[in-house]
């Protein structure tokens, strides 16, 4: 077949995932970016084994392991340090289920480096597009378009494509504030990722390679209220938290601070729109709270792929991977919602409830809903 172009819109984790492995597959790919620059914006992030897997079926997992610190384990703990549950991935497999923490910055030059400068154009803000039967026609800000057989939009929670095409799909509110920071570790000893769940706030940490600690903060606020916190702010928000974390607040420094409240988008019924496809956030953006984001970006990536070697038309290759996608990332939307809603409780009484239920649930049922997050097979569902 002759050489088909695809335009990507946005240089994110699952754009240029999708753009290595489209190469690689001899399409003509062009990635264009809305920021002025090329760079991972947040700060740490979790690769899952589901993440793992659909890494190794792309090729990319071999320098997943020297930008990543291997995590066996999450704690969940009260904010007087005691367990209230631990999700081991031991517990499904010891040996195919390896999860990461990494620095988002670090595993997008990884990604970024694999492509050609001239592949990935950045201050490139998409204002509109349109299809024909033969192309896909997009216009910039400054004036510049492009055509292309087909477009991939992974543009994010906000995406213009998306809300072009589904002007009510808008990003919604999970109703808490998150703080971050990247810091280095002053001395303490860390194994395990662990999360705490506490009436003032829940607090996690994990940590890096070259002795780094990426931490996170969600406090309840209500829709456009205002918490320009500091570190001296959060400091006393967190006091009374078991140790390490007000060494580890008091270690940030304020200009390390990253601060966003937390949305998601209400799942949607669609993904493929003839030569234009949603993928990652754009698609399906849903919360932080498994940990599942940059997964599932992943996750689609590969499940496309695996399409696209299996036949020369790209739009039934687009068709296939909505019907593959839609259930599980619909799934991980709402469980992630929930998931929320239960670890940002604030009533003592609810609290307490919800510790014993978490801490008396049969290990049966916690493998079971690991399985699920990790050993579903993408390709089949």
């Amino acid at each position: 077949m002759s050489q088909q172009q695809i335009i990507i819109i946005g240089a994110g984790i699952a754009g240029l995932t999708a753009a290595i492995s489209l190469k690689k597959l001899g399409y003509k790919i062009v990635v264009y970016e809305s920021s002025t620059t090329i760079k991972g914006i947040g700060a740490g992030l979790g690769l899952a084994s589901n993440a793992l897997k659909a890494l190794q079926f792309l090729g990319l997992d071999q320098g997943i392991s020297s930008i990543g610190t291997k995590v066996t384990a999450s704690h969940i703990r009260d904010s007087r340090g005691r367990t209230v549950a631990i999700a081991d991935a031991t517990l499904v497999s010891e040996e195919d289920n390896q999860n990461f923490a990494v620095h988002r910055k670090d595993l997008h030059q990884y990604l970024y480096e694999q492509l050609e400068k001239s592949e990935v154009i950045p201050n490139k803000k998409l204002v509109n597009f349109t299809q024909s039967k033969e192309e896909v026609f997009v216009e910039f800000e400054d004036g510049t378009s492009d055509t292309a057989d087909y477009l991939i939009a992974t543009d994010g929670v906000g995406s213009t494509v998306r809300q072009q095409l589904l002007p009510n799909s808008k990003p919604r509110y999970a109703g808490y504030t998150c703080w971050r920071a990247i810091i280095k570790n002053p001395g303490l000893k860390l194994t395990d990722s662990s999360e705490t769940w506490g009436k003032e706030g829940r607090f996690g940490y994990v940590a890096l390679p070259n002795n780094l600690i990426y931490w996170y903060a969600c406090i309840n606020t209500h829709k456009h209220e205002v918490r320009n916190y500091t570190v001296k702010d959060l400091c006393k928000n967190f006091q009374n938290y078991y140790h390490p974390i007000p060494k580890i607040l008091s270690d940030t420094l304020d200009k390390d601070l990253l601060q966003n409240d937390i949305v998601d988008i209400k799942p949607i019924h669609q993904f493929y729109f003839e030569r234009i496809l949603l993928m990652g956030d754009a698609a399906h953006a849903t919360t932080p709270n498994m940990g599942q984001g940059a997964c599932m970006a992943l996750e689609d990536v590969a499940v496309l792929i695996n399409e696209l070697k299996q036949t020369t038309d790209v739009e039934n290759a687009f068709q296939n991977f909505e019907k593959k996608r839609l259930k599980r990332t619909r799934f991980i939307i709402n469980t992630s919602r929930k998931m929320g809603i239960v670890a940002q409780l604030e009533n003592p009484i609810l609290i307490s409830i919800r510790n014993i239920l978490f801490r008396n649930m049969p290990k049966a049922f916690v493998k079971r809903q690991m399985k699920i997050l990790l050993e579903t097979d993408i390709f089949n569902p």
